[in-house]
């Protein structure tokens, strides 16, 4: 922990490089993706501050839209979309997911019961021809396909890919190679960007 409060101490020193921020956000994507400590927007894109609207949460999961059971993952897209006006979201999976790993493999979750539900949003259990694999690359790629399907249940995002104003991505990032894949829609793959 230290380190960390050593930068945070040093952090506010320059405040010339974060005057801007204090004008507003105008981000141009919403990122999903995991809360995994490996996974690391920033760093993965280089984007700076006010580039990316960020949504973690275990298993880079989209609840599915409920307006009259709102959450806070469907207000925080909602509020990307219609107030600040993303032009993209991309959805992040990522090897050796904690989240997608316990969904192949039929891990027994009684023991975190909020863990047990949250992963009860993620639909079907991700196809896996592997089961031992530790990267679950082929079921976190099928479960960001899931994730982005369900995106386009939400109101705000079916009208804006219904007027163009709005893609979505999904992206695979290895841990272990800092590699990143994008899915092509023409090959069903995940290809390197």
């Amino acid at each position: 922990m230290q380190p960390l409060i050593d930068n945070a101490r040093t952090f506010g020193q320059r405040p010339e490089e974060f005057a801007g921020l204090a004008k507003g956000q105008s981000p141009e994507v919403l990122f999903i993706t995991c809360a995994d400590s490996r996974v690391v927007p920033a760093l993965i894109t280089g984007a700076r501050p006010g580039q990316l609207f960020e949504l973690r949460t275990a298993g880079n999961i989209v609840p599915p839209y409920a307006s009259e059971h709102p959450t806070s993952e469907a207000a925080t897209i909602e509020y990307a979309v219609e107030a600040l006006g993303v032009q993209h979201i991309v959805v992040c999976g990522h090897s050796h997911c904690g989240a997608v790993g316990a969904l192949v493999r039929g891990d027994d979750l009684n023991a975190v019961p909020a863990v047990r539900d949250w992963l009860a949003h993620a639909a079907d259990e991700p196809k896996c021809s592997d089961k031992a694999d530790p990267t679950v690359a082929e079921a976190v790629q099928h479960h960001v396909l899931t994730q982005l399907l369900r995106l386009r249940s939400y109101p705000c995002i079916d009208k804006r890919l219904q007027a163009d104003q709005l893609s979505l991505r999904g992206w695979y990032y290895e841990v272990h190679t800092g590699a990143v894949r994008e899915h092509r829609a023409g090959t069903d793959t995940f290809e390197a960007l």
